[in-house]
């Protein structure tokens, strides 16, 4: 970007979700001229969407617990959380009204759980404030003279912005807009990207046709997935997951994503072992199956001594034989670690969200990439990841606080706003 020439300063927000709405609103409280451009009709589809099912704004959970979610990003992210934590985002919807609780798991929702209400507030008082929105408006890059290109209905039209944050989501949800087609514009600038990589996803693992027909949409629940990091150290956690036409996905599964993305990538599969009765000790289930039948069926023996039955019933058919099943050892010691093999994450396309992007390597401290003065960047869009469970959106919102910090900083100190 060229130094700002006009007054006030004119900054571009291009993306209009979280990240990049709250990159705009700290800048129009500063009293920048801010447009926000949309490629889709109207701002926060994905935010909308991902609340549907009650809006999980952020956890509860302690830092700097809060802040090891965020991996090998932990220290970066960090700098980020001690302006804008979990705590500073409940604060600030309650200035529209929203009051938020703390479910049993930790996580943290409206009152209502609903994303829409939260949503017209924010834009309604971005609007009042002057915030200029462009929806539809799809962008392409610069032109030779530095002018923003963006496409539209009525075809091509420019923007002359003094500064810009990129706010375009990863590459998850293409539906809804965050189909990382900035990939191409960036690297094309030179600008160091991190391949895309679908997280918070499901994994293929290949189930019979019985399985796969009958029990697609099962959960499971609550079992203990234990599985190795790159370094073979052990790790097991408990919680839901549901079997699927492919393979498995759910919650836990989302939790350790990165982890078996990453096996897959170094050894072309990942082993992963589930506890399916996670409340037995495997000496109590052994002396629990060890019972007469009395002529019943194996099923019935397991459903009414183990709580075996459906899905898990369905699985450990899938990995025992007739002989083995008339081993009880094999039974128990397959109950209590159930071998998958997963083959592959499923397509980015169906993931929650994405890994890799703009390495933070390539920005500096305020989030302006190093080598396009003026080019700021923020939320998804950057090279980090988390599991589900708030970490994703709070780290989105602190993301576009300090894109929207530093562009205003950078402006007057440009001479400009």
């Amino acid at each position: 970007m060229s130094p700002p020439s006009t007054y006030p300063a004119h900054l571009a927000v291009i993306g209009g979700g979280p990240a990049g709405l709250m990159a705009a609103e700290v800048a129009r409280t500063a009293g920048i001229d801010v447009h926000v451009f949309e490629a889709k009709g109207s701002v926060g589809r994905k935010f909308l969407i991902a609340g549907k099912g009650g809006l999980n704004l952020t956890h509860s959970e302690p830092r700097p617990t809060f802040d090891a979610r965020y991996r090998e990003r932990t220290a970066q992210i960090g700098t980020w959380l001690d302006d804008f934590d979990g705590d500073a985002l409940r604060d600030w919807a309650r200035g529209f009204g929203v009051d938020t609780y703390v479910g049993s798991s930790g996580r943290v929702f409206p009152m209502d759980r609903k994303a829409a209400p939260l949503l017209r507030g924010w834009v309604r008082r971005l609007r009042d404030a002057g915030v200029h929105f462009h929806v539809q408006h799809r962008w392409l890059g610069w032109d030779d003279a530095g002018a923003l290109r963006f496409a539209t209905a009525g075809g091509e039209t420019m923007f002359v912005a003094d500064a810009v944050v990129l706010a375009m989501g990863g590459g998850s949800w293409p539906q809804l807009g965050s189909d990382g087609a900035w990939v191409r514009i960036l690297t094309g600038r030179g600008i160091d990207i991190a391949s895309l990589q679908p997280a918070n996803c499901g994994f293929d693992i290949g189930w019979s046709a019985f399985l796969s027909s009958k029990h697609a949409g099962a959960p499971l629940k609550p079992v203990v997935a234990h599985w190795r990091d790159a370094a073979g150290i052990e790790h097991a956690l408990q919680g839901e997951c549901v079997l699927t036409e492919t393979g498995i996905e759910g919650s836990l599964i989302y939790a350790i994503a990165a982890d078996l993305r990453d096996a897959i990538a170094r050894d072309g599969h990942a082993l992963l072992h589930l506890d399916l009765v996670p409340g037995r000790t495997p000496e109590r289930l052994q002396a629990d199956l060890a019972k007469p039948r009395h002529g019943r069926s194996l099923g019935e023996h397991l459903r009414r001594q183990a709580g075996i039955d459906g899905a898990k019933l369905a699985l450990l058919h899938e990995a025992l034989d007739k002989p083995a099943l008339q081993d009880m050892a094999r039974i128990v010691a397959t109950l209590k670690r159930f071998p998958l093999r997963l083959l592959r994450p499923r397509p980015m396309a169906e993931a929650i969200s994405s890994a890799g992007g703009v390495r933070l390597e390539a920005m500096d401290d305020a989030l302006m990439l190093r080598d396009a003065p003026g080019v700021f960047c923020a939320g998804e869009m950057l090279d980090w990841e988390a599991p589900t469970g708030g970490y994703l959106l709070t780290a989105c919102f602190a993301s576009g606080l300090r894109a929207g910090r530093g562009a205003t900083r950078w402006l007057r100190e440009m001479g400009a706003g």
